[in-house]
Parts: structure tokens; C-alpha cells; sequence
């Protein structure tokens, strides 16, 4: 039997909510609420501490400019990390993606800067080749049955090796007034920003209202204050606050617009669509998946595709911001801890390493963890090796929470 659009992924299909289900004591019932619908919240509280813990520290913290670069900053991690949450909920890892970024984003600047192309067909050049890039992965992964971390590993050097061919002698393209400059540079201010905030808190809305109906057609426990009220109301007073703290500065970046929009758009098929349901079944269990007539080999090969997209955007993002690409891009030589931090932020976001389990909004608060630390860590003065040992650990502890969790309500907390 084949699932259906209106079947929830399985990290909400439960009958009964964990408050109603006999047998579990307080414990239990916490952990699962972590597992679940309040996994975000520790992250976001978090992120809280975090922030006030860095404001105290430097006074520039909170100012309008900080925090724009901020988010702007965390962006490119947000995105990549995007990517990899479909390929984390299939129990699968990716560890090509930055080297997938670089090398993207160097092919698009080489079909604007050589070839003369437009930059928009340019960067849906770039976004392509990630995207054939990912499916390639994939297939070989489900053709010859081979580990995703040895396939992707090769396939990340691979691709480092091909940036360092499309690079010009200097090593480098610079994309200063060729227009891609602008991706980075557009902010939307004023009336404009305001615009973008109701359209923003309109489309939670009607995801979080759909949501709501699909329980309530399916006898879930459900509530429409807590389902839906609840969370469009604090995200709506938090972003409002936000756009009135970013046009203090120049307004809304485009990068964030971008980012929000990819966010929207994931998280509808991850959540309202077969596909989404296809995913959550094959990371809970592929044999399973397989027997109810779900074709998991195109649900791999899609997900590692849209990684491959996701990470192909993200580098040309990036590209943008800097202004040029060189062999440091992504995940070429030199190209710091993206990949790293990607992964940290998909993880620390809540999304399980053991597949099945996780949202896509992880990918907003686990980039935004990343891009305080980094940006906090920054402004106090502290030496890279300290941010490295800060994001290491970071990641160790979400991973650890993560296997507990894994292991508690495997075992029903006991």
C-alpha cells in the first residue's frame, strides 16, 4: 500500500500526543516532546542565552549592522545546511556539499566572466550543475549500494579537484560589477520590508492551518490555539522585531529573502506532499518503506539532487558577497569549516542523525547558532582555534543529545 499525500511524516504520526499516552511517566513524556513538536524549543533558548550572553560581552552586538551581517552571514550556512536535512531524515550523510558550492559557484562566474553569459542564466547554469551534481551522487549511491559517506567523501575531492580546473591562472574570478555583485548587495527597506514580513507570517500561517486540518481529518490530537495561534504569533512579534532592527541598518538583505523563500518552499514538500512522506518512511525504515511500495531509490536520488541545489545557491550566495571566487571557495583548498559548520547546524537544528526525525526550520536555527558564535566569538576578539573548539563542541553535545533521545524513547524511557 502506497502513502498518500494526506499521511503526516513519521516524526508526527503518532495517534496520540505524548501527554495521552498511558504508561509514560513525566520523563518519558518530556523526552518525546523533544523528539517532537518541542525539539526547537531548547535551540531557540539557546540561541537566547546565547545572544545575551554576547551582548554583554561587546556592545556592537545588538546594533542594527551587526545583526544584518549576522544573518547574513549565517545564510550561506542556513542553506547548505537546508540541503543536507533531506539527506539526514533518509539516515544518509552528505559530505560533498561545500566542495559542491565552490565548484558551482566557480563554473557560474566562469559563464559570466568567459563566456559573457546574462548572470541569471549564469546562476540557473550554476544551480543546474548542483543539482546534476547531487542526482549523480545519488544514483551511484542506490545503483551500487555503496556507504553515502565513502561516495560523497570521493565525490567532494573530486569536485575540489574540478574547481581548481575552472579557476583562470590568478586563481581566482573577480565578480565586481558583472551584476552578481548585486545578489548580495539588494535590500528591501522601508514599506518594501514590511511587505515581505506579512507575506512571510501569511505563509506560516496557511502551512500551520493546513497542518491543523490534515490532524483533525486524520483524528491526531490537535489544537488550533497551539498549532497554529501560538507559533504564527511568536514568529510574527520576532520577525517584526527583526525587520524593524535590519531597516535601522539598509532594510531586509536579499540573501534572507532568499533563504525565508527556500525555507517556505522545503518545508511545504517536506510536509504537505508525498514526497515529504516518502522521505520520513525511508529514514524511519527503507525496508518498510520499500514493502508499502515507496520507490526509495528516486526518494535518495531526489533528496541528494536538492542538496546538491541547495549547496550549488548557497555558493553563489556567497560568490556574491565576497565579490569573486577563488580556490579557497566552498570546499576547495583552503575553504575553511563550511562543511563543518553545515552539518553543526543541521544537527544542532535537531535534525537526528539516525534519519526519520527533524525539520526543516532546523536549518534556520542551528545557522543561526553557528553565526552567533562565530560573530559573538568575533567581536570579543577570540583566536580561531577557539571558534573551531566552540563549534566542535557544539556539534559533540547535539549528537549526544541526539543518541539519548534516540536511545530513551526507543526504549519507552526505561
Amino acid at each position: 500500500m502506497t502513502a498518500s499525500t494526506n499521511e503526516l511524516p513519521t516524526d508526527a504520526t503518532s495517534h496520540e500526543g505524548p501527554e495521552t499516552v498511558p504508561g509514560l511517566d513525566r520523563k518519558d513524556r518530556i523526552l518525546a516532546l523533544l523528539a517532537g513538536d518541542l525539539r526547537a524549543l531548547p535551540i531557540a533558548a539557546g540561541l537566547i542565552v546565547l545572544g545575551l550572553f554576547f551582548a554583554s560581552q561587546s556592545a556592537p552586538f545588538l546594533t542594527s549592522r551587526n545583526l544584518s551581517n549576522l544573518i547574513v552571514q549565517s545564510v550561506v550556512t542556513g542553506i547548505i545546511a537546508l540541503g543536507l536535512i533531506f539527506v539526514l531524515l533518509l539516515g544518509e550523510i552528505d559530505l560533498s556539499v561545500a566542495a559542491t558550492s565552490g565548484a558551482t559557484a566557480v563554473f557560474m562566474a566562469k559563464l559570466v566572466v568567459d563566456q559573457g553569459l546574462s548572470v541569471w542564466l549564469a546562476v540557473g547554469g550554476g544551480v543546474l550543475a548542483g543539482l546534476l551534481i547531487g542526482a549523480v551522487v545519488g544514483f551511484w549511491i542506490t545503483r551500487f549500494d555503496v556507504p553515502s559517506f565513502v561516495v560523497t567523501l570521493g565525490a567532494g575531492l573530486i569536485l575540489g579537484g574540478v574547481q581548481l580546473l575552472l579557476l583562470p591562472a590568478t586563481g581566482r574570478y573577480n565578480l565586481l560589477g558583472t551584476g552578481v555583485d548585486k545578489i548580495a548587495d539588494t535590500y528591501i527597506v522601508g514599506v518594501g520590508s514590511w511587505l515581505v514580513w506579512l507575506v512571510a507570517v501569511a505563509s506560516l500561517a496557511a502551512l500551520r492551518y493546513s497542518s491543523y486540518r490534515r490532524k483533525l481529518t486524520h483524528g491526531l490530537a490537535s489544537s488550533l490555539v497551539r498549532d497554529v495561534l501560538l507559533p504564527v504569533a511568536m514568529l510574527g512579534v520576532l520577525t517584526a522585531v527583526l525587520v524593524w532592527v535590519l531597516n535601522g541598518y539598509r532594510g531586509i538583505p536579499m540573501p534572507v529573502i532568499v533563504f525565508a523563500v527556500l525555507l517556505s518552499v522545503a518545508g511545504f514538500f517536506v510536509t504537505e506532499t508525498a514526497f515529504g512522506v516518502h522521505l520520513y518512511a525511508v529514514g524511519g525504515s527503507g525496508e518498510a518503506a520499500l514493502r508499502a511500495g515507496i520507490n526509495v531509490p528516486r526518494v535518495k536520488i531526489t533528496s541528494f539532487a536538492l542538496a546538491g541545489a541547495l549547496a550549488a545557491i548557497a555558493g553563489i550566495i556567497a560568490a556574491s558577497r565576497i565579490l569573486g571566487v577563488s580556490v579557497s571557495s566552498g570546499g576547495g583548498v583552503g575553504g575553511g569549516t563550511l562543511l563543518l559548520d553545515s552539518i553543526a547546524a543541521a544537527v544542532i537544528g535537531g535534525v537526528s542523525l539516525f534519519g526519520g526525525r527533524g525539520r526543516v526550520s532546523g536549518a534556520l536555527l542551528g545557522a543561526l547558532i553557528i553565526g552567533t558564535v562565530s560573530n559573538g566569538l568575533n567581536l570579543m576578539g577570540v583566536d580561531t582555534q577557539v571558534k573551531y573548539i566552540v563549534t566542535g563542541s557544539l556539534l559533540v553535545l547535539a549528537v549526544t543529545l541526539d543518541c539519548y533521545i534516540q536511545r530513551q524513547t526507543s526504549t519507552g524511557g526505561r
